[in-house]
């Protein structure tokens, strides 16, 4: 006698894996039809495009507004605007530019550092697990180039310096910016004109099967630590565990980062994180590799706490961090 697939994974409701693999996704509308208004909508301008035609994915760029278009605004028509590539968090499982607090989050990037940030989605997990993100997030750098070429839509290429990339990345984000560090090397070359200068990682999801202090202290408002072990089982190959390459840096079968070199990193993680401690693991361990890495805490802040509450005042603190991190780091 057959019995009737069950439950074997179940995120909040949200997302349910059954012993079949079927995957259940909730209907709730995380995507709305027009956008939240943001406190930055009047300074910047925003639009979606297609960049992964195989798999249907799309990535939203937002544009600070020129002088044109800002009465008050006191730079020139011809400013040259960097770029900022966003990549979300979500455990791997979740999220999307379009969803109302990372939209926001971009659109206060965007104007508080006067830069053209771009915002793609990727493949989540379980149905697509990983590498799968990690590859979409070098196929968004590769749209990048066929902008810089002219190849594609010559309206993207219009103000926006492609000599000064960052890549920046919240939770899995930060993940995925990792390996896209390793993956490029300094200067990024095989994105040539493209050149990312540097990487920033926020509260980045990296795991490991040796618990860390921090792992096994009391749960954040939204995070806990059984919730952060469903995420790697939803998301690592089928059969690794949480020391796999793609999610502990240092595992015994990851790369041996003292061989590679690296454009700078700048690591930023709240003290109250649960994965504060790999965060600041992950920031020592390269410094004493002889990187260019610096790390940044901030106290009493929990997971997330830039793109939950983007107009905070720690938030403004984190963008005038970013800011001096890419003047640092453009010439």
């Amino acid at each position: 006698m057959a019995f009737p697939p069950h439950v074997v994974e179940d995120c909040m409701g949200l997302l349910k894996l059954f012993s079949d693999g079927t995957v259940f996704r909730s209907n709730i509308q995380f995507q709305e039809e027009q956008p939240s208004p943001t406190q930055h909508d009047n300074l910047v301008a925003f639009k979606d495009y297609l960049f992964h035609k195989r798999f249907n994915l799309h990535l939203r760029l937002y544009k600070p507004k020129s002088n044109k278009d800002i009465s008050d605004n006191d730079h020139g028509d011809d400013e040259k605007f960097p770029v900022v590539m966003f990549l979300h968090g979500g455990g791997f499982c979740f999220g999307s530019p379009a969803w109302p607090h990372i939209h926001a989050c971009c659109a206060r990037l965007a104007a508080g550092l006067r830069a053209a940030v771009v915002a793609p989605d990727y493949r989540l997990a379980p149905e697509n697990r990983l590498p799968s993100a990690v590859e979409d997030g070098v196929e968004a750098v590769r749209w990048l180039q066929r902008q810089a070429l002219g190849d594609d839509d010559a309206g993207v290429a219009r103000g926006v310096d492609f000599d000064r990339v960052f890549v920046v990345g919240d939770s899995s984000g930060g993940n995925i910016a990792h390996h896209l560090a390793v993956q490029f090397g300094p200067g990024s070359r095989e994105m040539d004109p493209v050149r990312v200068r540097g990487y920033v990682l926020l509260g980045p999801f990296f795991g490991g099967v040796v618990r860390t202090r921090s792992e096994v202290g009391p749960p954040e408002q939204m995070l806990t630590l059984e919730m952060l072990d469903r995420f790697w089982r939803l998301s690592i190959p089928i059969g690794e565990t949480r020391d796999h390459p793609l999610a502990n840096p240092f595992g015994p079968s990851s790369p041996n980062l003292g061989h590679v070199k690296l454009d700078p990193i700048l690591v930023i993680v709240g003290s109250n994180e649960l994965l504060k401690d790999r965060a600041a693991d992950y920031a020592s361990r390269l410094k004493e590799l002889g990187k260019n890495i610096e790390y940044v805490e901030f106290k009493g802040k929990e997971h997330g706490f830039l793109t939950h509450d983007s107009y905070s005042e720690a938030s403004e603190e984190v963008v005038q961090i970013i800011k001096r991190f890419m003047l640092e780091n453009s010439n």
